[in-house]
């Protein structure tokens, strides 16, 4: 069997993928994920384009030409946004800069690629829940089962801490501290660690589920025993999310992601008065200027800025009253 030169492009995808993504960058695994997706369209797309097979692509291949034609088809025939667009992007840029790192005869080549920018695209606001409506998903789960049990204390911990899917299902008893002072450890985005403190109420439902010999093994398991997946996670979710919606009739109940939850931690942390940075650190951002998205989407905290506004402005509101059509005006209105 014949093995593949060190520079060939499988071996720079594989180093890619197992050496730079997991090992040196500590990339997530929804990171792999979105990253081998858009690699993948991208190869079919170039032995298509290229007419022959994906076996067969060279590095000579990956041209900024090649690329901004890919990005072009995505659009036009996939449907892709330009939101996906920039990320499909993303991910071909990350790895012709780990291609440029091992190959530097062919630096003007991958340059090229690199200089393609991102399309401007539309930053639609951030979903969440209110807390009354949070509460309500959450008050949505019957916890007299075992596994009613789990879901209580999964979305808990979810609204609580903000936490991640993938932080969230990752937990392990080792993680937890369920006495005072109650708090739970969270491994972020590039291995970064936070601890995060519990309502007495979530690490409450979180003891009810976790024993002293479970081991290693993450707290959420599915019912043969397996750990818990995002797939799981969103349809539990949708399951209580229906509940909820029967006698609350908000219209943001109709489609709710578990990362709302996320959205819905930070929004009420704001509403609460909690300092921005604080936000961030809770959160395990790696900018402020990610946690101040969720002050442009709050338009409750835009009210009492305006109402701030007001009363510094020293402006009084009129008691005037409220216009009433008169008895001869609604006469005339009668014979149009």
């Amino acid at each position: 069997m014949s093995l593949a030169r060190p520079d060939s492009l499988l071996t720079l995808t594989q180093s890619f993928f197992l050496g730079y993504l997991q090992s040196t960058r500590g990339a997530s695994p929804h990171t792999i994920r979105a990253y081998r997706d858009a690699l993948k369209l991208f190869f079919q797309y170039l032995a298509g384009h290229k007419r022959k097979p994906i076996t067969d692509l060279q590095l000579d291949d990956i041209q900024a030409e090649a690329v901004l034609t890919f990005l072009d088809h995505i659009e036009s025939k996939r449907s892709n946004t330009a939101v996906t667009r920039n990320c499909r992007l993303a991910a071909i840029r990350s790895f012709v800069r780990h291609l440029l790192r091992h190959d530097v005869t062919r630096a003007a080549q991958y340059g090229r690629v690199l200089a393609i920018g991102n399309k401007r695209a539309i930053h639609r606001a951030i979903a969440y829940l209110e807390p009354e409506e949070a509460r309500a998903v959450i008050a949505a789960v019957d916890a007299s089962s075992h596994r009613g049990r789990r879901d209580h204390a999964l979305l808990l911990l979810l609204y609580n801490t903000g936490a991640r899917v993938s932080e969230a299902l990752a937990v392990r008893p080792g993680d937890l501290r369920l006495e005072r002072p109650r708090n739970v450890r969270l491994l972020g985005k590039g291995k970064k660690e936070r601890i995060c403190p519990l309502w007495p109420e979530t690490a409450a439902a979180l003891r009810r589920i976790t024993h002293a010999d479970a081991g290693g093994e993450p707290v959420f398991q599915s019912r043969p025993g397996t750990p818990l997946t995002r797939d799981g996670v969103a349809y539990l979710l949708r399951k209580y999310v229906r509940l909820a919606a029967k006698s609350n009739p908000s219209p943001r109940l109709h489609r709710v992601t578990p990362h709302m939850l996320r959205h819905s931690c930070a929004v009420a942390l704001l509403q609460a008065g909690v300092d921005i940075t604080v936000i961030r650190d809770y959160l395990g951002h790696a900018s402020v200027s990610t946690t101040s998205r969720y002050i442009t989407t709050n338009l409750q905290m835009k009210r009492q800025v305006l109402d701030a506004f007001w009363k510094r402005a020293g402006l009084a509101r009129t008691g005037a009253r409220k216009w009433q059509p008169s008895a001869k005006l609604l006469a005339f209105l009668e014979t149009l």
